[in-house]
């Protein structure tokens, strides 16, 4: 059978917030089976935790936002739930003393590289799926997101439309089938970006006072600010691809199914999972036995034993 994952031992790192700006420490560690990705905030008194669902999102203003109903929050989230995603973990526990996750360099890639070399474990009980049994399909402004059932495991296909020189017109699609190498390989190092003319705006509304070129790809009227350029001659569509399969992560379970989408953004994403798991007769959950093998290629995950220099 196909079993549940967690990390082999404790882990920490340090980073900064991208909206606060301020230190972040974060604390992973393992967790039992069939016990989900679990947040607490470590640094208010008592701690407060939340488990990372669908309906958790409450703010999906320029991140994914886990709110409880005190109003308690836990920001940009959605990058490690996309790394978790490509290295298959179900279960585990994320101490964090802010706000808000730590932006790192902006891609998922820090949390595979902190995870693979840390160690991935398989626990003794099934991971279980969510298969997309019939068409679900969001829109809002032109911009919209579907899943649809599929044979062929989890397939994403992702278009973005930006009118601006650094942005060819060519580069603004990406297509592959979810592996957790393919994530690696392809997408985890895609960097979220910004223009230089909507900086002000956020810092006026206290967003992105810890965003730098570290972070993020900055781009003027005319081209990318940051001096070693691109990750990916399609670094942009990447990103927003990253930023959906995070977000379609927020289950906590993989999905089986074609996703497809244009424009989509945080918003679009969870309304599209939220529309998805609404009606029982959108999804089913299963599990893989021992002769499972048919389509297993298409959804397996980063090897636990891997090495990421193997990336």
């Amino acid at each position: 059978m196909i079993r549940q994952r967690t990390i082999a031992k404790p882990v920490s790192m340090t980073g900064i917030g991208l909206h606060s700006g301020a230190k972040v420490e974060v604390e992973f560690r393992p967790a039992p089976a069939n016990t989900g990705l679990i947040y607490t905030r470590t640094d208010l008194e008592p701690n407060v935790t939340m488990k990372c669902s669908a309906d958790c999102v409450r703010d999906t203003q320029l991140c994914t936002a886990l709110v409880n109903e005190n109003g308690v929050r836990i920001s940009t989230v959605e990058h490690l739930t996309a790394a978790l995603s490509a290295l298959g973990i179900d279960n585990l526990f994320i101490n964090v003393n802010a706000p808000e996750m730590p932006v790192l360099d902006g891609s998922a890639h820090p949390f595979i590289y902190l995870f693979t070399t840390t160690g991935v474990t398989e626990l003794p009980a099934p991971k279980s799926f969510i298969r997309v049994k019939r068409k679900v399909r969001v829109e809002n402004e032109g911009k919209w997101a579907e899943l649809n059932p599929s044979n062929s495991g989890f397939d994403v296909d992702l278009q973005i439309d930006f009118d601006h020189p650094a942005m060819d017109k060519d580069k603004q699609h990406f297509a592959m089938p979810f592996t957790g190498e393919n994530f690696v390989r392809q997408v985890s190092r895609a960097r979220t970006f910004c223009f230089m003319r909507d900086v002000e705006f956020m810092h006026a509304h206290n967003l992105a006072l810890g965003g730098s070129l570290e972070n993020a790809v900055v781009l003027d009227d005319r081209g990318v600010l940051n001096p070693e350029g691109l990750r990916y001659e399609d670094e942009f569509v990447k990103h927003k691809l990253l930023d959906a399969i995070g977000d379609l992560y927020m289950a906590g379970r993989s999905i089986l199914g074609s996703f497809k989408a244009y424009k989509t953004g945080h918003d679009l994403n969870n309304r599209l999972l939220r529309a998805l798991l609404s009606d029982p007769e959108n999804y089913e959950l299963i599990e893989f036995s021992e002769e499972y093998s048919e389509q297993k290629g298409s959804i397996e995950f980063v090897d636990s034993k891997k090495s990421i220099a193997a990336f």
